[in-house]
């Protein structure tokens, strides 16, 4: 009888055959959300072009980032938001980009949904900057003080920055040395070191400096002579594993510090 009763609390978790909100059963995820999962991941970029690595790495990034942490978060994972404001690059080949208005009606929808779902820590992991970061951040407070629940918005790349200068010894870029190397961890066929030269990359002027549309490389350091790409598939996967590590940390201190605080509690 008692092996019996433990089966029963065992088989619901057993049972459940994904975290992907895209492939998951609507039955499954009545069963799962919120009672036994209230944390939802959604990966958010843009198609742009990055140098010699993919043009959709600002997606690929933050999905990775996300399939990796959500078993430990015990979290459900949103389908991609693969479109986004992508700025002065949109004129390379493959590029897009949406407008503020537009980007910001979709978002705003697809946080709420979130919310609705029951879903109470909504954790964005974002994967392109510029003005893309500063409307994120707006939608998810306004979702947050609407819906009462709490929202985390994370660009990887700008919050790992130390774990960059800590493992290339150096600072780097829009598609430079630590994104690229982000990629090549994550799969490494989505980047070209044969068409790479230290040509295609352009330090980021400094305020006020110069401006230019469309920007005139799509590999933009954050420091001049800094960033360059080299292909070290070992850096590579240790900074896959820093960069996973350190943003699943804050998000779980983040959630703790909302429970002990006792925030939107329901």
């Amino acid at each position: 009888m008692r092996l019996s009763f433990l089966l029963v609390l065992i088989l619901p978790v057993a049972a459940q055959s994904t975290r992907e909100m895209n492939d998951i059963n609507w039955m499954e995820f009545r069963e799962l959300v919120p009672s036994k999962i209230n944390t939802v991941l959604l990966p958010t970029g843009t198609l742009e072009a990055h140098g010699v690595a993919n043009n959709g790495a600002d997606n690929t990034a933050p999905v990775a980032i996300a399939r990796k942490l959500a078993q430990e978060l015990n979290a459900m994972i949103a389908p991609a938001v693969n479109y986004g404001i992508t700025g002065s690059l949109d004129a390379y080949a493959g590029s897009m980009t949406i407008s503020e208005k537009a980007y910001r009606a979709y978002l705003g929808d697809i946080l709420e949904g979130l919310a609705k779902q029951g879903f109470k820590n909504i954790i964005v992991i974002n994967g392109h900057g510029g003005p893309q970061t500063a409307v994120l951040n707006e939608l998810a407070e306004q979702t947050g003080r609407a819906h009462q629940v709490r929202t985390l918005v994370v660009n990887w790349w700008s919050y790992c920055s130390d774990v960059t200068l800590k493992i290339f010894g150096e600072d780097g870029g829009h598609a430079g040395w630590n994104e690229n190397a982000m990629i090549q961890a994550i799969d490494k066929k989505l980047v070209h070191p044969e068409r790479y030269s230290d040509a295609l990359a352009t330090a980021r002027p400094a305020a006020g400096s110069w401006s230019a549309y469309p920007f005139p490389s799509s590999i933009i350091l954050y420091q001049p002579g800094q960033g360059y790409v080299k292909f070290d598939q070992a850096k590579a996967d240790q900074y896959f594993a820093a960069v996973t590590e350190k943003t699943g940390k804050l998000i779980k201190e983040t959630i703790a510090k909302w429970d002990q605080a006792g925030l939107f509690v329901h």
